[in-house]
């Protein structure tokens, strides 16, 4: 496995694990559905730490995590609260 496959594999495991975490923490009930969606939500945003390679090459891997780490917690939320906000005007028509 290349250098590259590896960090983007890095940075999929924790926004998975930052995913399943706050799900743990919340007040919420523990369903398969949210489990695994909030799971795949939070990978997928830390994967978007990844662009930042594109602009600096040589990033310090601990600094790539903590960036992926960020765009996981923050970018999660952002963007779970957008969908329901689309969900309920969806709903209303």
């Amino acid at each position: 496995m290349q250098e590259h496959e590896k960090n983007l594999m890095l940075l999929i495991v924790i926004g998975a694990a930052i995913g399943f975490a706050k799900l743990l923490v919340s007040d919420e009930k523990l369903t398969w559905r949210l489990t695994i969606g909030r799971t795949i939500l939070g990978a997928a945003t830390s994967t978007i730490a990844g662009a930042v390679v594109l602009q600096i090459p040589d990033i310090n891997p601990m600094a790539l995590v903590a960036i992926a780490s960020g765009l996981g917690i923050l970018g999660s939320t952002f963007i779970e609260n957008w969908l329901k906000s689309q969900t309920t005007k969806w709903s209303i028509k």
